[in-house]
């Protein structure tokens, strides 16, 4: 009983993650290796970029204001308290540019568009249909991983910098309406504080977000298996892991891009 639960526990606890990094790490050498020599498919990247870009960007639109506008009313209350409302502008700029966009960005474009592409190439495992592409000499990387890659890489830094206009003007407004803040002491503040390099920054975040997303979903459902219950599965796992890879990523590029002083 003893020798049979630890077994159990390290077939599920090391060994399976293991061999999964060892598929995604295969995984994503195909992948890799087709968004470079051939070319991808115009035609199918531009379908992959507004699928993943101009269907995401009414939801990104939408948060940035609630999130902007949130950070207007709690940074500008707790400013109040010190007198400093004039920093309203400079703490949200930072905030947002640097932490706030790319982490929504990615986790909304993950709920969206990742767990779409998770599912839709599931169920194209578990009907055969990637079989019936390898008979064609269709290779299934170029057709449909490395389309979605690259469409993410690109439009996940477009998405962040959208997020952080609208999220900018959200608590330029908030602080003027609710805080009497300055209009002039506001933008200068914030020119003062946030530097461009912030931006890029965070459109660099965005743009390691977007690999990830994109590569979990398609890797998740590339090996499903199962039916509609692997289906269901895959998406699932595909979401989660995606989460989890957005914010362990997060946290060393954070340490990469932080300005240290020697």
């Amino acid at each position: 009983m003893v020798v049979s639960t630890f077994n159990s526990f390290v077939q599920e606890f090391v060994i399976s993650p293991i061999s999964g990094i060892g598929r995604y790490t295969t995984f994503m050498g195909h992948a890799v290796s087709r968004c470079v020599l051939p070319p991808v498919s115009f035609r199918l990247l531009l379908r992959q970029m507004e699928f993943v870009g101009n269907r995401s960007l009414g939801i990104v639109s939408i948060s940035a204001v609630m999130i902007g506008a949130i950070f207007g009313l709690i940074l500008g209350n707790i400013f109040r308290k010190f007198g400093a409302e004039s920093m309203l502008g400079a703490a949200a700029g930072i905030a947002l540019t640097k932490e706030m966009a790319p982490i929504m960005c990615g986790f909304l474009v993950t709920a969206r568009a990742g767990s779409a592409m998770a599912a839709e190439i599931a169920t194209m495992r578990v009907n055969e249909q990637i079989d019936a592409m390898r008979v064609m000499a269709v290779n299934p990387y170029g057709y449909l991983v490395a389309p979605r890659i690259v469409a993410a890489l690109l439009v996940m830094p477009l998405l962040a910098g959208v997020f952080i206009l609208i999220g900018v003007g959200a608590a330029f407004f908030t602080g003027v309406i609710f805080y009497d803040v300055d209009i002039g002491t506001f933008l200068e503040k914030m020119r003062w504080m946030v530097k461009m390099r912030y931006v890029f920054q965070g459109m660099e975040k965005a743009a390691v977000f977007g690999v990830i997303l994109a590569s979990i979903g398609c890797f998740k459902g590339f090996f499903a298996g199962g039916g509609a219950k692997g289906v269901g599965k895959a998406t699932t796992e595909a979401v989660v892991t995606s989460l989890v890879a957005i914010l362990i990523s997060d946290y060393f590029i954070s340490y990469l891009q932080f300005d240290k002083v020697f």
